[in-house]
């Protein structure tokens, strides 16, 4: 069997995590790094000019001092960790909280140009080359009276945002590292509880397409592919019966078929080369007709069957008096009973007794039922059929007085060409196909069909019916 599917789903998995740490990797620092300059840029913007509008400006007023301006830049850069300068127009470094306060030896910036990097509030360097070091920059103008009295500059090292960098891209990286365990953790339960019971199951699969129907896949498990298992070995364990009711249904239909057609074909044959004289042929004629009538009953019953596998599909639904059919099909036996000395009883429940289902194939039923109690009922006895009814439901009952059903054969006698007497031949014109066809038509119409039988004594056949919603008869 091959695991593309899960040699798939493992490659997947991989290649996801080596793309994501590939990506994390490349682009994760760029991300980091600018959002560091951000935030810090900012948080020196905001400072800077706080100080350029609250105390800067006070000494090119003349309202506070030098001394007292150099303390707090002092003070600012020591809390925050950076370097601040205050600077003229033309680029001399007026104060630095890095350097004493000495007024008198001042630096001046060459190249100095405060206009150059318009369009963005910090720069990123060694700020016009008086740093070795790159530094994150930001200058805010000093303005009194309409003009640009000097700047507020403050300096951070780009150590200080890459350690910071740093830092974030470790926890990232372990971030990705638990994710990339998870993915295998999931990889692992994937392969437990999804591909080895995947696995059982093709494999299952496999061997029912082989013809191996008895294989049985071996996953218990109460999710979706334990249901999946067990609906394919139910499947299977259909399909197995199946199969050998089949092959049962064929040999009963060759028996059946062969014995009549033996008979015809060896009676005819003996007629056309003269073996059987012209005075006898009458009777071994009628015998023919007598196989052919067997023939003709059997196929029709196997005709009857075959439609009522299609359930319900042929139904022609009608409300009728189930006491009135009672009535027509008992009498329908009236010769047979009176050659038999066979009585029949009606314990029937009202005048009329009206049901909702197929008229014919309800006659049908009775008329196996009673035939049967007939054919299994000894002379001089009394056969009863009773209806009832009880919760809108109609109860019809068919009870005979004769051999019994053995309990061994009561859950057979519902199968196809099931014969109880048929090895002691009491039962030769039976096609065994009677109650097979009763059970399908009750089972069509939705609704059930027992048997109560004991050896000796006698056997009951009751069937249900749907009540009629009213009184309408169509007979």
């Amino acid at each position: 069997m091959k695991k593309s599917l899960y040699i798939k789903f493992v490659i997947f998995c991989l290649f996801l995590g080596f793309i994501g740490f590939f990506t994390v990797s490349l682009l994760g620092p760029i991300l980091v790094k600018r959002h560091l300059e951000s935030v810090y840029s900012t948080n020196l913007y905001r400072e800077a000019s706080d100080i350029a509008q609250n105390r800067a400006s006070l000494y090119y007023q003349n309202e506070t001092s030098a001394n007292s301006v150099f303390s707090s830049l002092k003070t600012v850069s020591q809390y925050q960790d950076i370097e601040i300068w205050l600077i003229s127009p033309q680029g001399a470094i007026l104060l630095s909280s890095s350097q004493d306060m000495n007024t008198a030896s001042t630096k001046t910036i060459e190249n100095f140009n405060p206009g150059h990097n318009s369009g963005s509030y910090y720069q990123v360097g060694s700020f016009y080359g008086c740093f070795k070091e790159e530094q994150l920059s930001v200058m805010v103008p000093v303005s009194w009276q309409m003009k640009i009295q000097g700047y507020v500059a403050m300096h951070l090292p780009m150590s200080v945002l890459l350690e910071q960098q740093s830092h974030i891209m470790n926890i990232i990286y372990i971030l990705i590292t638990i994710v990339f365990l998870i993915m295998l953790l999931i990889l692992v339960g994937f392969s437990f509880m999804i591909y080895r019971p995947l696995k059982k199951i093709i494999a299952g699969a496999d061997a029912f397409a082989s013809g191996d129907l008895k294989y049985n896949i071996p996953v218990n498990s109460q999710d979706e592919m334990g249901y999946l298992a067990l609906t394919l070995n139910y499947m299977s364990d259909e399909l197995d019966k199946m199969g050998e009711y089949q092959r049962k249904f064929v040999a009963n239909v060759s028996h059946d078929f062969r014995s009549p057609l033996t008979s015809i074909k060896g009676y005819t044959e003996a007629i056309l080369d003269g073996t059987i004289p012209v005075e006898m042929q009458d009777k071994y004629l009628n015998i023919v007709v007598y196989e052919t009538d067997r023939l003709y009953k059997l196929t029709q019953s196997l005709l009857t069957l075959n439609d009522m596998d299609e359930k319900g599909r042929l139904l022609d639904y009608t409300n009728f008096d189930i006491n009135h059919v009672i009535k027509t099909t008992a009498a329908s036996f009236e010769g047979t009973c009176r050659e038999k000395r066979i009585s029949i009883e009606l314990l029937l429940t009202g005048q009329n007794l009206y049901a909702n289902a197929d008229m014919g194939k309800i006659q049908q039923v009775l008329y196996n039922l009673i035939d049967n109690a007939i054919k299994f009922s000894p002379s001089e006895s009394v056969i009863k059929i009773e209806t009832s009814l009880k919760h809108e439901t109609i109860f019809v009952s068919v009870k005979d007085s004769g051999c019994g059903i053995p309990k061994s054969s009561l859950n057979k006698i519902w199968d196809r060409f099931y014969k109880i007497d048929s090895s002691r031949g009491k039962d030769r014109k039976g096609t065994g196909l009677g109650l097979s066809i009763v059970k399908e038509i009750i089972r069509s119409h939705n609704q059930n069909i027992n048997v109560i039988s004991t050896e000796g004594v006698g056997t009951e056949f009751i069937f249900t019916l749907a009540k009629a919603n009213d009184n309408n008869s169509n007979k």
